[in-house]
């Protein structure tokens, strides 16, 4: 799992842009990101190595949309769990490496994990719900099948408000 004491990188208001358009769109090329920001193309070559070096830019690649390969069913569930030591890890691990399980969140409250999963029928998600009861050490679960998806995507930088940005510049 992801350790949650990440430094946070020094950014400026250039390095902002650059992500939100390369967030936008991955394969924007470097003379036309430049004549955008209005910046040389080594600039934006220099930001962008910088970006993926310090760890803001994890990876590059194509956004492909579910439903064009009939993953119509996202489903939302809630887990809890036995609490023993190191469960939160080993739990974790396991829901990730069950197929269709698209991404795992580690919560606080009433619910231990929030798995969001994709399939492509009721077959697939009976098998997906099997998968994840049967991991030792999950107690309950509760799921709720998306009707209509309404907002979806990893716009990071897109969805930040002015104060997000702010304090994302702030020097430490």
């Amino acid at each position: 799992m992801q350790d949650d004491d990440q430094k946070t990188v020094k950014l400026d208001e250039t390095d902002l842009a650059i992500l939100e358009h390369v967030e936008r769109d991955s394969d924007i090329n470097l003379e036309e990101l430049s004549d955008t920001l209005d910046l040389s193309k080594s600039a934006i070559h220099y930001r962008l190595k910088k970006l993926k070096d310090s760890g803001v830019i994890t990876s590059t690649s194509a956004d492909v949309d579910p439903l064009a390969l009939g993953l119509n069913l996202l489903i939302i569930t809630e887990i809890s769990v036995v609490h023993e030591s190191g469960y939160a890890e080993d739990i974790g691990e396991a829901l990730s490496d069950i197929d269709g399980v698209c991404q795992v969140f580690y919560t606080m409250g009433d619910t231990d994990f929030i798995v969001h999963s994709r399939v492509q029928n009721r077959s697939q998600m009976n098998d997906l719900i099997d998968n994840i009861v049967g991991i030792d050490g999950v107690n309950e679960t509760s799921s709720t099948f998306v009707m209509r998806e309404i907002k979806t995507g990893d716009r990071t930088v897109a969805n930040m408000s002015k104060q997000m940005r702010n304090i994302a510049l702030e020097d430490d």
